[in-house]
Protein backbone atom coordinates (compact mmCIF):
# COMPACT_ATOMS: atom_id res chain seq x y z
CA UNK A 1 0.00 0.00 0.00
CA UNK A 2 1.50 2.91 -1.17
CA UNK A 3 0.95 6.75 -1.28
CA UNK A 4 2.89 8.77 -3.77
CA UNK A 5 3.26 12.34 -3.45
CA UNK A 6 4.37 14.66 -7.01
CA UNK A 7 6.47 17.75 -6.93
CA UNK A 8 5.72 20.49 -9.17
CA UNK A 9 9.11 20.10 -10.65
CA UNK A 10 8.07 16.82 -11.80
CA UNK A 11 7.91 14.00 -9.29
CA UNK A 12 6.87 11.14 -9.88
CA UNK A 13 5.30 7.38 -8.72
CA UNK A 14 7.72 4.65 -8.89
CA UNK A 15 10.74 4.03 -11.18
CA UNK A 16 8.98 4.32 -14.04
CA UNK A 17 7.72 8.07 -13.16
CA UNK A 18 11.02 8.91 -11.71
CA UNK A 19 12.68 8.07 -15.35
CA UNK A 20 10.43 10.26 -16.85
CA UNK A 21 11.95 13.26 -15.65
CA UNK A 22 9.39 13.75 -12.66
CA UNK A 23 10.54 13.89 -9.13
CA UNK A 24 8.53 11.81 -6.43
CA UNK A 25 8.12 11.17 -2.82
CA UNK A 26 7.08 7.50 -2.18
CA UNK A 27 5.48 7.67 1.01
CA UNK A 28 4.45 4.28 3.58
CA UNK A 29 3.87 3.55 7.05
CA UNK A 30 8.00 2.52 7.89
CA UNK A 31 11.05 2.99 6.62
CA UNK A 32 11.43 -1.13 6.40
CA UNK A 33 8.19 -1.08 3.97
CA UNK A 34 10.02 2.32 2.12
CA UNK A 35 13.64 0.60 2.31
CA UNK A 36 12.12 -2.64 0.66
CA UNK A 37 10.07 -0.30 -1.79
CA UNK A 38 13.54 1.30 -3.27
CA UNK A 39 14.92 -1.84 -3.22
CA UNK A 40 12.21 -3.00 -5.76
CA UNK A 41 12.29 0.06 -7.69
CA UNK A 42 16.43 -0.25 -8.58
CA UNK A 43 16.13 -4.05 -8.92
CA UNK A 44 13.34 -2.78 -11.80
CA UNK A 45 15.10 -0.05 -12.96
CA UNK A 46 18.49 -2.34 -13.65
CA UNK A 47 16.42 -5.04 -15.26
CA UNK A 48 14.91 -2.13 -17.77
CA UNK A 49 18.79 -0.61 -18.09
CA UNK A 50 20.38 -3.97 -18.85
CA UNK A 51 18.21 -4.08 -22.25
CA UNK A 52 17.97 -0.24 -22.91
CA UNK A 53 21.80 0.38 -22.37
CA UNK A 54 23.12 -3.48 -23.81
CA UNK A 55 25.85 -1.96 -25.17
CA UNK A 56 27.03 0.66 -22.69
CA UNK A 57 26.25 -0.65 -19.13
CA UNK A 58 27.88 2.89 -17.94
CA UNK A 59 25.28 4.83 -19.59
CA UNK A 60 23.19 2.05 -17.81
CA UNK A 61 24.46 2.87 -13.94
CA UNK A 62 23.63 6.52 -14.80
CA UNK A 63 19.99 5.93 -15.82
CA UNK A 64 19.39 4.13 -12.68
CA UNK A 65 21.29 6.80 -10.76
CA UNK A 66 19.54 9.75 -11.91
CA UNK A 67 16.15 7.75 -11.71
CA UNK A 68 16.36 6.79 -7.77
CA UNK A 69 17.87 10.63 -7.38
CA UNK A 70 14.41 11.61 -8.48
CA UNK A 71 13.01 9.19 -5.51
CA UNK A 72 12.48 9.84 -1.69
CA UNK A 73 10.81 8.56 0.99
CA UNK A 74 8.54 9.71 3.73
CA UNK A 75 6.63 8.08 6.69
CA UNK A 76 4.57 11.33 6.73
CA UNK A 77 2.66 12.40 4.39
CA UNK A 78 1.31 15.50 5.70
CA UNK A 79 5.12 17.01 6.31
CA UNK A 80 5.51 16.55 2.27
CA UNK A 81 1.94 17.27 1.08
CA UNK A 82 2.09 21.03 1.42
CA UNK A 83 4.94 21.00 -1.78
CA UNK A 84 3.30 18.67 -3.93
CA UNK A 85 1.26 18.98 -7.20
CA UNK A 86 -0.49 15.46 -7.75
CA UNK A 87 -0.93 13.41 -4.70
CA UNK A 88 -2.00 9.61 -5.89
CA UNK A 89 -3.21 7.10 -3.22
CA UNK A 90 -2.90 4.06 -3.19
CA UNK A 91 -3.48 2.24 0.18
CA UNK A 92 -5.75 -0.54 1.17
CA UNK A 93 -8.98 -0.72 -0.54
CA UNK A 94 -11.09 0.41 2.27
CA UNK A 95 -13.54 3.84 2.10
CA UNK A 96 -12.93 4.51 5.56
CA UNK A 97 -9.30 4.29 5.63
CA UNK A 98 -9.00 6.70 2.82
CA UNK A 99 -11.48 9.19 3.65
CA UNK A 100 -9.66 9.52 6.69
CA UNK A 101 -6.10 9.72 4.82
CA UNK A 102 -7.27 12.53 2.28
CA UNK A 103 -9.28 14.45 4.87
CA UNK A 104 -5.71 14.99 6.73
CA UNK A 105 -4.03 15.81 4.02
CA UNK A 106 -6.69 17.94 2.52
CA UNK A 107 -5.64 20.40 5.44
CA UNK A 108 -1.86 20.14 4.27
CA UNK A 109 -2.06 20.50 0.54
CA UNK A 110 -2.11 23.96 -1.38
CA UNK A 111 -4.51 25.53 -2.81
CA UNK A 112 -3.64 23.93 -6.33
CA UNK A 113 -2.88 20.40 -5.25
CA UNK A 114 -4.58 17.79 -6.85
CA UNK A 115 -5.39 14.80 -5.48
CA UNK A 116 -6.31 11.33 -7.11
CA UNK A 117 -6.88 7.49 -6.31
CA UNK A 118 -5.46 4.73 -7.99
CA UNK A 119 -8.33 2.37 -6.64
CA UNK A 120 -9.86 -0.70 -8.33
CA UNK A 121 -13.43 -0.63 -7.27
CA UNK A 122 -14.54 1.84 -4.53
CA UNK A 123 -16.39 5.09 -6.12
CA UNK A 124 -14.31 8.11 -6.28
CA UNK A 125 -16.98 10.62 -5.22
CA UNK A 126 -16.95 8.97 -2.19
CA UNK A 127 -13.51 9.21 -1.59
CA UNK A 128 -13.96 12.85 -2.72
CA UNK A 129 -16.35 14.02 -0.54
CA UNK A 130 -14.46 13.63 2.67
CA UNK A 131 -12.32 16.76 1.04
CA UNK A 132 -12.59 20.43 0.34
CA UNK A 133 -11.09 20.20 -3.17
CA UNK A 134 -14.00 17.69 -4.95
CA UNK A 135 -13.18 19.41 -8.50
CA UNK A 136 -9.04 18.89 -7.90
CA UNK A 137 -10.74 15.01 -7.15
CA UNK A 138 -10.35 12.26 -10.01
CA UNK A 139 -9.58 8.36 -10.52
CA UNK A 140 -5.75 7.58 -11.59
CA UNK A 141 -6.54 4.21 -12.13
CA UNK A 142 -2.88 2.33 -13.03
CA UNK A 143 -2.62 -1.21 -14.01
CA UNK A 144 -0.44 -4.29 -12.82
CA UNK A 145 2.57 -4.14 -13.67
CA UNK A 146 3.09 -0.38 -13.81
CA UNK A 147 6.28 -0.34 -15.85
CA UNK A 148 4.49 -2.73 -18.54
CA UNK A 149 1.20 -1.84 -18.96
CA UNK A 150 0.50 1.50 -21.30
CA UNK A 151 -3.19 1.95 -19.92
CA UNK A 152 -4.31 4.91 -17.33
CA UNK A 153 -7.96 5.15 -16.54
CA UNK A 154 -8.96 8.96 -15.87
CA UNK A 155 -12.10 8.83 -13.99
CA UNK A 156 -13.88 12.18 -13.98
CA UNK A 157 -16.82 12.52 -10.91
CA UNK A 158 -19.86 15.41 -11.31
CA UNK A 159 -17.49 17.19 -9.54
CA UNK A 160 -14.15 17.04 -11.09
CA UNK A 161 -13.39 20.23 -12.94
CA UNK A 162 -12.25 20.18 -16.73
CA UNK A 163 -8.67 21.44 -15.76
CA UNK A 164 -8.25 18.89 -13.20
CA UNK A 165 -9.69 16.10 -15.92
CA UNK A 166 -6.96 17.52 -18.49
CA UNK A 167 -3.79 17.63 -16.23
CA UNK A 168 -4.35 13.82 -15.20
CA UNK A 169 -4.66 13.16 -18.91
CA UNK A 170 -1.77 15.20 -19.52
CA UNK A 171 0.26 13.79 -16.70
CA UNK A 172 -0.51 9.99 -17.66
CA UNK A 173 0.72 10.82 -21.53
CA UNK A 174 3.75 12.21 -20.46
CA UNK A 175 4.27 8.71 -17.97
CA UNK A 176 4.31 7.40 -22.07
CA UNK A 177 1.10 6.02 -20.96
CA UNK A 178 -2.26 6.16 -23.37
CA UNK A 179 -4.75 7.32 -20.33
CA UNK A 180 -8.79 6.46 -21.36
CA UNK A 181 -11.83 8.58 -19.91
CA UNK A 182 -14.66 7.17 -18.05
CA UNK A 183 -17.50 8.33 -15.53
CA UNK A 184 -17.21 7.00 -11.37
CA UNK A 185 -19.10 3.68 -12.77
CA UNK A 186 -18.40 0.87 -10.46
CA UNK A 187 -15.05 -0.98 -12.06
CA UNK A 188 -14.64 1.44 -14.26
CA UNK A 189 -14.08 -0.03 -17.74
CA UNK A 190 -11.34 -2.76 -17.53
CA UNK A 191 -12.83 -4.22 -14.21
CA UNK A 192 -16.55 -3.81 -15.10
CA UNK A 193 -16.28 -6.09 -17.92
CA UNK A 194 -13.42 -8.03 -16.30
CA UNK A 195 -14.69 -8.72 -13.27
CA UNK A 196 -18.13 -10.70 -14.57
CA UNK A 197 -16.48 -12.22 -16.57
CA UNK A 198 -14.20 -13.90 -13.98
CA UNK A 199 -17.21 -14.24 -12.11
CA UNK A 200 -18.91 -16.18 -14.83
CA UNK A 201 -16.22 -18.63 -15.52
CA UNK A 202 -16.40 -19.76 -11.63
CA UNK A 203 -19.93 -20.61 -12.44
CA UNK A 204 -19.24 -22.21 -15.23
CA UNK A 205 -16.90 -24.47 -13.63
CA UNK A 206 -19.29 -24.27 -10.06
CA UNK A 207 -22.32 -25.86 -12.83
CA UNK A 208 -19.81 -28.67 -13.52
CA UNK A 209 -20.20 -27.58 -17.28
CA UNK A 210 -16.22 -27.83 -18.16
CA UNK A 211 -13.14 -27.68 -16.22
CA UNK A 212 -11.33 -24.78 -14.91
CA UNK A 213 -8.07 -26.45 -17.42
CA UNK A 214 -10.23 -26.78 -20.14
CA UNK A 215 -11.94 -23.03 -19.81
CA UNK A 216 -8.59 -21.50 -19.60
CA UNK A 217 -7.52 -23.48 -22.34
CA UNK A 218 -10.37 -22.52 -24.22
CA UNK A 219 -10.06 -18.70 -23.66
CA UNK A 220 -6.50 -18.52 -24.54
CA UNK A 221 -6.32 -20.51 -27.75
CA UNK A 222 -10.25 -19.26 -28.68
CA UNK A 223 -10.31 -16.10 -27.84
CA UNK A 224 -6.47 -15.28 -27.42
CA UNK A 225 -6.10 -14.01 -23.83
CA UNK A 226 -2.96 -14.36 -22.27
CA UNK A 227 -4.24 -15.82 -19.16
CA UNK A 228 -7.56 -18.26 -19.08
CA UNK A 229 -9.60 -16.72 -15.95
CA UNK A 230 -8.25 -19.31 -13.43
CA UNK A 231 -5.12 -18.13 -14.33
CA UNK A 232 -5.84 -14.29 -13.76
CA UNK A 233 -7.96 -15.08 -10.47
CA UNK A 234 -4.58 -16.43 -8.98
CA UNK A 235 -2.84 -13.73 -10.27
CA UNK A 236 -4.74 -10.88 -9.04
CA UNK A 237 -5.91 -12.52 -5.88
CA UNK A 238 -8.82 -14.36 -5.32
CA UNK A 239 -9.47 -12.10 -2.13
CA UNK A 240 -8.83 -8.98 -3.96
CA UNK A 241 -11.91 -10.41 -6.42
CA UNK A 242 -14.20 -11.17 -3.50
CA UNK A 243 -13.95 -7.74 -2.26
CA UNK A 244 -14.95 -6.16 -5.75
CA UNK A 245 -17.89 -8.72 -6.14
CA UNK A 246 -18.97 -7.86 -2.39
CA UNK A 247 -18.52 -3.97 -2.74
CA UNK A 248 -20.55 -4.68 -6.29
CA UNK A 249 -23.16 -6.84 -4.84
CA UNK A 250 -23.93 -4.27 -2.00
CA UNK A 251 -24.71 -2.11 -4.80
CA UNK A 252 -26.82 -4.13 -6.14
CA UNK A 253 -28.28 -7.34 -4.73
CA UNK A 254 -30.48 -7.76 -7.51
CA UNK A 255 -27.62 -7.58 -10.42
CA UNK A 256 -26.74 -11.63 -11.36
CA UNK A 257 -23.90 -10.10 -12.55
CA UNK A 258 -22.66 -9.61 -8.76
CA UNK A 259 -23.78 -12.76 -7.10
CA UNK A 260 -21.09 -14.09 -4.90
CA UNK A 261 -19.52 -17.17 -5.73
CA UNK A 262 -19.27 -20.31 -3.39
CA UNK A 263 -16.87 -21.43 -4.37
CA UNK A 264 -14.45 -18.61 -4.26
CA UNK A 265 -15.97 -17.34 -1.19
CA UNK A 266 -14.72 -21.08 0.37
CA UNK A 267 -10.97 -20.51 -0.88
CA UNK A 268 -10.83 -17.56 0.43
CA UNK A 269 -11.80 -18.31 3.89
CA UNK A 270 -8.87 -21.07 3.49
CA UNK A 271 -6.53 -18.32 2.36
CA UNK A 272 -6.13 -19.73 -0.52
CA UNK A 273 -5.82 -16.77 -2.34
CA UNK A 274 -3.74 -17.60 -5.36
CA UNK A 275 0.24 -16.60 -6.20
CA UNK A 276 0.48 -14.88 -3.18
CA UNK A 277 -0.50 -17.89 -0.79
CA UNK A 278 0.79 -20.57 -3.06
CA UNK A 279 -2.71 -21.68 -3.84
CA UNK A 280 -5.91 -21.13 -5.29
CA UNK A 281 -7.31 -22.64 -7.87
CA UNK A 282 -4.51 -24.05 -9.07
CA UNK A 283 -0.99 -24.87 -6.77
CA UNK A 284 2.41 -23.36 -6.74
CA UNK A 285 5.15 -24.24 -5.85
Amino acid sequence: DVGVCWRKEREVGRDEVGATGHTVVLVDQTEDILAKSRQGIEDSLRKVAKKKFAENPKAGDEFVEKTLSSISTSTDAAAVVHSTDLVVEAIVENLAVKNELFKRLDKFAAEHTIFASNTSSLQITSIANATTRQDRFAGLHFFNPVPLMKLVEVIKTPMTSQKTFESLVDFSKALGKHPVSCKDTPGFIVNRLLVPYLMEAVRLHERGDASKEDIDTAMKLGAGYPMGPFELLDYVGLDTTKFIMDGWHELDVKDPMFQPSPALNKLVAEKKLGRKTGEGFYKYK
